[in-house]
């Protein structure tokens, strides 16, 4: 029964992030992306991992979607003035398609015991102080500490597109 919601959710990110990519309108290319978000949370917590997939929904669907509709709206983008058709749209089916066909493929070449072998060989979380701050602490104690200027760079870049797109809306204004 776990496949079958799995397989019904990654078709789901898959047809959503098609769209998304296929979409004249940034507004609507956005809301097909907060629904290939969803379909990812919806995988995670399938896979166990209901911390990431809160955070999936929290940061991602959420907040970061949230900046790129009010950017969008800020800047204006909502009427497109051209449809970007012909070899541009023939390109991106093209991709898709490859990408999906490259997904089939590797679907098909793993078996189960082949599968199982390489996941056996993942790091697992058995330290005890590891089991004893929990999956929060296991997810934190590396973002604070090791991937913490990487982490502070990511939101100064945020910022920074934000003020861009403030700037860029002031000119037209």
């Amino acid at each position: 029964m776990t496949e079958v919601v799995f397989y019904i959710f990654a078709a789901a990110a898959v047809i959503s992030a098609a769209l998304c990519i296929l979409q004249k309108s940034p507004i609507a290319a956005a809301l097909w992306l907060v629904s290939t978000m969803f379909s990812l949370a919806a995988i995670y917590v399938l896979l166990n991992a209901q911390f990431i997939a809160a955070i999936q929904v929290l940061v991602y669907a959420g907040a970061v979607m949230v900046l790129f509709l009010f950017v969008i709206m800020l800047l204006n983008l909502g009427h497109a003035q051209s449809d970007i058709r012909g070899p541009s749209t023939v390109a991106a089916t093209l991709v898709i398609v490859g990408l999906l066909a490259v997904e089939l493929i590797a679907l098909f070449t793993y078996t189960p015991r082949r599968l199982a072998s390489e996941l056996a060989q993942w790091p697992t979380f058995t330290d005890p102080a590891t089991v004893s701050r929990g999956v929060v602490g296991a997810v934190a104690a590396p973002l604070f500490q090791v991937y913490l200027i990487p982490f502070e760079i990511t939101s100064i870049l945020l910022l920074v597109a934000m003020v861009g797109a403030v700037v860029l809306a002031k000119r037209k204004v």
